[in-house]
């Protein structure tokens, strides 16, 4: 087995947050519930966005347990891979977009 920086148990102690702030983890814990209840979004589309965002934010965790979920929710390897994209051209353009700021600044300075 590899070793990682990442421990793939420690995704089970998340809940765990809550000792050391008990208010402020049970709000999260609320809020995060919430949030994911069925709405203007189905579950299974915000499984999807979960798991898009998650690739963004690089997180370990968040990967394997949207991976899941949205495996569980009947998202296929297809679309988990089309919305990986989807949050990879977001992520890419946001940084290419502000290149606009570094251009402006050269700009102003040889000006």
């Amino acid at each position: 087995m590899q070793k990682t920086y990442y421990d793939p148990t420690d995704l089970r102690k998340f809940s765990k947050i809550t000792e050391w702030s008990e208010e402020l983890g049970n709000k999260f814990f609320e809020y995060y519930g919430k949030v994911f209840e069925e709405g203007a979004l189905t579950a299974r589309e915000k499984s999807l966005i979960a798991l898009a965002v998650a690739h963004t934010e690089q997180c370990p965790y968040c990967i394997d347990a949207y991976t899941k979920d949205g495996l569980q929710r009947g998202v296929t390897k297809e679309e988990m891979m089309e919305a990986i994209h989807v949050g990879a051209a977001i992520k890419s353009g946001a940084t290419l977009v502000h290149g606009v700021q570094m251009m402006n600044k050269v700009n102003k300075l040889d000006g």
